[in-house]
Order: structure tokens, then sequence, then C-alpha cells
């Protein structure tokens, strides 16, 4: 018992510091020459347009959801007219945020797993290596830097889109014309709500990029590792979101709203 779990710190030490050395190679392949900047763009588009569709589904879903739900509770306190500064705030802090990017953990993350824990196991990384291409530089970073930059957008447009949601959802049992909604949306929000958010889908985004590259890249020979890959890419990826959302939420609340 004792070897056994011995065993495991020893894997998890290793596992930490293979992680490190991943992320120091990206860093320093950043910066070099020939930079693969026609690749970035079509992993942007991977990565951005093609998860558009499931990513508006969501935010209006959230939005309509989130009306729905709280709207019983408000009129009780004669507060019904303040369901759109509740819904506003709630997305653009929190549920925004979080509930995207667990979504492009499951879709990204484990497509860029996938991909290259298949590329790993049928030897195309090898081949590259070999034939003098960089497949740090090619596949990791372009993934790295598109899903960093995609995330936010995707979290912007669910944002948006849910306001919407909330639109509907309030006049399904009210009548709230539009200007007055989005009025009173808007109104309620602060630039110390939007800036903490984006903030953090930039981590997320690198975060699920990260976990995705690093999985894959690190697949052990064997059509089963593939899968194993892309599951250990999502549970990873969503439970880094879970702590860096709930570390930013700490820091947020310290720095910006105590004051």
């Amino acid at each position: 018992m004792k070897e056994t779990v011995t065993l495991k710190f020893k894997r998890l030490f290793e596992d930490i510091g293979d992680q490190a050395l991943f992320a120091a190679s990206f860093f320093r392949n950043i910066f070099r020459s020939g930079f693969e900047w026609n690749e970035l763009v079509r992993q942007c588009y991977l990565i951005g347009l093609k998860s558009l569709n499931i990513v508006l589904i969501t935010g209006f879903v959230l939005g309509f959801v989130l009306t729905l739900q709280s709207q019983p509770t408000l009129k009780q306190f004669g507060a019904e007219n303040y369901v759109p500064n509740m819904v506003s705030i709630s997305v653009i802090r929190e549920i925004g945020p979080v509930i995207i990017s667990l979504i492009c953990a499951g879709k990204i993350a484990s497509g860029i797993g996938a991909e290259l824990g298949s590329m790993k196991v049928t030897e195309q990384i090898a081949a590259m290596d070999v034939s003098g291409a960089n497949p740090i530089q090619y596949l990791v970073v372009t993934r790295i830097i598109a899903c960093t930059f995609m995330v936010p957008l995707l979290v912007l447009f669910a944002d948006a889109i849910a306001f919407f949601g909330g639109y509907i959802g309030t006049n399904i049992s009210g009548n709230m014309s539009g200007k007055l909604y989005f009025t009173k949306s808007f109104s309620s929000l602060i630039f110390s709500d939007f800036f903490p958010a984006l903030v953090k889908t930039f981590l997320f985004g690198f975060t699920i990029g990260f976990i995705g590259c690093y999985k894959g890249f690190n697949a052990n020979k064997g059509t089963e590792s593939v899968g194993i890959a892309a599951n250990s890419a999502v549970v990873i990826a969503s439970v880094w979101i879970i702590v860096i959302d709930a570390l930013a939420v700490q820091l947020t609340s310290i720095f910006v709203y105590n004051q």
C-alpha cells in the first residue's frame, strides 16, 4: 500500500515536471522564425467558427432558463423588474465564462487531444521531427494561441445571445419592451464586471489548448491511448477551469469589488 501511494506521488510530480517542460517548449517556440501563420488561421477557424453553433445555443439557453428560474422568486419580493439586471450581472461575471469554457473544454480539448494523440500513435509527429519540421511550433503553438484568443470571443458571443434569451424569457409571462429590457441590463453593468471576466476567459482558453495539446502530444502507443488522451484532456481542463475560476473570484473580490 505504501509503495502504491509513493508511486502515485512520484508519477504526479513527474507529470507536473513534464507539463512545466512542455510549457517552456511552447513559450520558446512562439518567437522562433518560421511561425506558421496559415496554420494559426486554420486553427482559429476550426476552434472558433466550428464551435460557434453550440456556444450560441448554450448562451441562449443560459439566459432563457436563468430568467425563468429567477422570475418567480423575485416576484415574491416585488422585485420582478430587477430580473434583467440580475441576469446580465450573473451571465457577464460568472455563468457565461465558466459554462461556455466548460463546453469548449468538452469540444475543443477532446478534439485536440484525439487529433494529436492519433498523430503520435501513427508516428506522424516523429516523421515531422525527422524531416526537419518543428512539430511543437506547427502543432502545439498554433493550437494553444488559437484557443487563447478564440475562447474569449466565443464567450462574448454567448453573453450577447444570453441577453436575448433573457429577453425572450421575460416576455413569456410578462410584457417588457426590448429597449427597456436592454437598458436595464446594461445600466447595471460596470467596467469591473467586464474586465475580470474577460481576463478569466483568456486563462481558460490557454488552459484548454495547453491541456489538449499536452495530453495528445504525450499519448502512449496504441489506439486505446487516443481515447484516453481525449478523455483525460476534457477532465483535467474542466478541473483547471473550475480551480482558476475559484482563484479569480477570490482575487477579484479582494482587489476589485472591495475597493
